[in-house]
This record gives structure tokens, C-alpha cells and sequence, in this order.
């Protein structure tokens, strides 16, 4: 049987489809000696040698899979090379044998709370896509004015740069007269700074943002900033179940 050898990479934890085919655009991916090209098929029983740069790849079948949860602080980057040196996610990760962690999502350096990790990139594009409308739940602290009819209309599409957006669910949670209050939010998407953006839309500005839950993964209240932990069959077979 052949895939596509962005897949395969992928599937063996080296990253996204799209890293992959980065990496290979830039003549960094190597088959038999030659340069891959985007879109080649490998067999997947014999695939021969490939390197990525100077790092030959371990072909292993029946890969187990793994999730990890992370509870990220703020000032971390989601990125794994961050030329300003600046703290990354990936610093804290554990190491795998196989492989690399694949950040399922992504949270701004501003952002704390859960992040999920997994060594199959094929599962994490599953996770991460749009049409599965997988929900990601925050804690927003928002300082400015807010009614219950602006509260409503962010329901509804609002537009931001990147296109659409709308929450799921939004509900107030703080009950005292301080122009920061907390509210509950679920959105389906993952786009870029969506929720700062969404409220800005509306004059309002967030102060405070964690995400607490991803699908039916939530953040464990004993799992301090910076930790990890490793999801059991029961919590990555349900989350699996996300994506049929």
C-alpha cells in the first residue's frame, strides 16, 4: 500500500501536513539519496531511507498512540523554533522515542490553560479541522461595558480578519458591578486570537484568557502551570470518537 510521503511523515509524529510540505519545498526531506517532491508516494511496507536533513527516519508499525494534556502558562510560544529565544511549549514536553509531539491547536503567548499534544499528525488535522466542530471552552475576563443584546450578537457571525466567527455558547459568569467580568465561552474554530477579536468587535477588551476544555478533555484542576500528563485509553478513545 503507498500514501503520499507528507502523510506518512505526519502520521509518524514529524509534524503537520503542511510542516511537512514546507520542509520538503526547501529541499530538506531526502528519499534514497534524492530530494522528495510534494505529493510523493511511498510504499508504506518499504518505504526505503528517508531523512530529514541529517535525521533518518524510524519506520515502526502499529505505532502506539499517545495524547498528552499541557497546562501552558503565559509568555510560552506555541511554536518549536522561536528565533527571539523566547520560551516554547515544546520545552516542557517529555521525550519521545518516535517521532515528535504535535501541537493539536494553539494558544497565543497571552493565553494559559490546556493544550493537547499528540505524536499522530494525521489525528491532530482530524482535531484541529473546522467541519468536526470540536468545542473549545474558556474563562474570559473582559473589561467594558456589556449588555445582555451585545452578549447575544456575539452568537451570531462576527466578522474578524481572518473571516466568521461566532461562540457557540457565551454566558456571563461574574455577577459583581466591575467593568471586568468573567464569562464562559464554546467555540467550534480555532482561528487566530478569535476571542480578543470577537470582543474587540464590540469595543470591549480581554484581560484574562484560559482555556479549560477541548472536546472531552478538560483541564484538571491539580495540573499546575507548566505540567503535563498523560491521557488514558478511555479520555483518547472518546476524543478519537470526536472525528467519526
Amino acid at each position: 500500500m503507498t500514501e503520499k510521503i507528507q502523510k506518512i511523515l505526519s502520521n509518524l509524529g514529524y509534524g503537520s501536513r503542511r510542516y511537512i510540505e514546507s520542509i520538503i519545498k526547501k529541499g530538506n526531506v531526502f528519499i534514497n539519496g534524492e530530494k522528495a517532491i510534494i505529493g510523493q508516494y511511498l510504499n508504506k511496507d518499504n518505504p526505503g531511507e528517508v531523512f530529514i536533513e541529517k535525521e533518518k527516519i524510524i519506520f515502526k508499525k502499529n505505532k502506539k498512540l499517545e495524547i498528552i494534556i499541557y497546562n501552558k502558562p503565559i509568555g510560552e510560544i506555541c511554536t518549536r523554533n522561536d528565533p527571539k529565544k523566547r520560551l516554547t511549549v515544546f520545552n516542557n514536553l517529555p521525550f519521545l522515542n518516535l517521532g515528535r509531539w504535535i501541537s493539536i491547536g494553539r494558544l497565543d503567548i497571552n493565553t494559559k490553560g490546556l493544550l493537547l499534544f499528540t505524536n499522530n499528525g494525521e489525528l491532530a488535522n482530524k482535531l484541529m479541522h473546522p467541519r468536526n466542530q470540536i468545542e473549545r471552552e474558556y474563562y474570559i475576563r473582559v473589561f467594558g461595558e456589556i449588555n445582555k443584546n451585545q452578549i447575544n450578537s456575539l452568537k451570531k457571525k462576527v466578522k474578524i480578519k481572518d473571516g466568521y466567527v461566532a461562540f457557540k455558547n457565551i454566558q456571563l459568569i461574574s455577577k459583581n458591578k466591575s467593568k471586568n467580568k468573567w464569562f464562559k465561552g464554546v467555540l467550534c474554530e480555532g482561528k487566530n486570537r478569535e476571542i480578543r477579536l470577537i470582543f474587540h468587535s464590540i469595543k470591549c477588551q480581554v484581560n484574562k484568557l484560559i482555556r479549560v476544555r477541548y472536546g472531552n478533555v478538560v483541564l484538571p484542576k491539580n495540573l499546575k502551570e507548566g505540567q503535563w500528563k498523560k491521557l488514558n485509553d478511555t479520555l483518547i478513545n472518546n476524543l478519537c470518537n470526536l472525528t467519526k
